[in-house]
């Protein structure tokens, strides 16, 4: 199957209209109608049910909009890799959102270095969770991120599991105890996640997030590694016993076959393994049978 039909497909199944999908695609109403049709006929199913008033997905349309993202995001990020790898200066991208690395970035990059497959690196800075776009679009090689995410066309290693900590300002009434359960929030074990994200919502970075904390706009749960390294006036973080732990993981795309990387993989377990000592047994480290496997194979294959 070509990439064009599927790409014409995506800018109808995300429009639903197919004169504006049109004009997105800079081309007229009728051949891409026509275009729509083929690609109906070559699958054999219906993707669309149209209407002289409306244009809805089908089944058959909503499994193909996901693959059909999936498959285009493939290719773009193959032609990314292949420019960077033709360029002057062979480098790996790492992705990791500021101050969500668990203390981990530094002695990352130091272990790494000492491994003969090591290649230089830059450090991506990005927003909360953007991590697996950057590694499925080729934007990035590898990243530092916080469980859960879409999987989608990764692999992962669970790097450290810590536990979290509610983030309270100073007046606030529970700041007086010396610890926070989850129902003192009024949440259940469920309602985490959703709580993380609606809370972030208001603050692009953690200083935003502290700085909302402190003005009593706002109350959180973080790893507690964030308490160790961000001490703030106007800030007290309390023990969330019952909360669920927070996970970092290392993650890379699936078809990623580069030596380099796989050294990244191999120096994020290793790291990990010592932050249990580093930090008397604050963080626990996650045994990575993967990076194991790489680790006496030399990688899964040539970069």
């Amino acid at each position: 199957m070509e990439s064009r039909p599927l790409r014409y497909f995506v800018a109808v199944a995300e429009e639903l209209n197919f004169a504006r999908a049109a004009e997105r695609l800079g081309i007229s109403a009728p051949p891409l109608s026509r275009a729509i049709r083929r690609l109906e006929t070559d699958l054999g199913v219906t993707l669309f049910e149209r209407t002289t008033h409306s244009v809805a997905l089908t089944r058959a349309g909503e499994v193909l909009l996901a693959e059909a993202r999936f498959a285009l995001d493939a290719l773009e990020a193959a032609g990314r890799r292949a420019r960077r790898a033709a360029g002057p200066d062979r480098k790996l991208v790492l992705a990791v959102k500021a101050d969500g690395d668990a203390g981990l970035l530094e002695p990352l990059l130091e272990r790494y270095a000492t491994d003969p497959a090591a290649v230089p690196v830059t450090v991506r800075l990005c927003a909360w969770l953007e991590q697996p776009r950057l590694l499925r679009r080729g934007e990035a090689d590898a990243a530092l991120i916080h469980e859960p995410f879409d999987r989608t066309g990764l692999d992962s290693e669970t790097l450290v599991a810590e536990p979290r900590v509610a983030v309270l300002g100073a007046a606030h009434p529970l700041a007086a105890r010396d610890h926070v359960l989850l129902a003192d929030l009024g949440l259940r074990p469920g309602d985490l996640y959703r709580f993380l994200e609606e809370t972030r919502q208001g603050g692009r970075d953690l200083a935003q997030v502290l700085t909302r904390v402190a003005l009593g706009e706002l109350v959180t749960l973080l790893p507690a590694s964030v308490a160790d390294r961000y001490p703030r006036p106007g800030v007290v973080y309390r023990p969330a016993p019952d909360a669920p732990p927070s996970l970092l993981a290392v993650a890379w795309p699936q078809q990623s076959r580069s030596t380099a990387t796989a050294a990244l993989v191999r120096a994020a377990a290793a790291v990990a393994a010592t932050a249990r000592e580093a930090h008397d047994g604050a963080a626990q480290p996650v045994a990575s049978t993967r990076a194991r496997s790489w680790s006496l194979s030399g990688g899964p294959g040539r970069a």
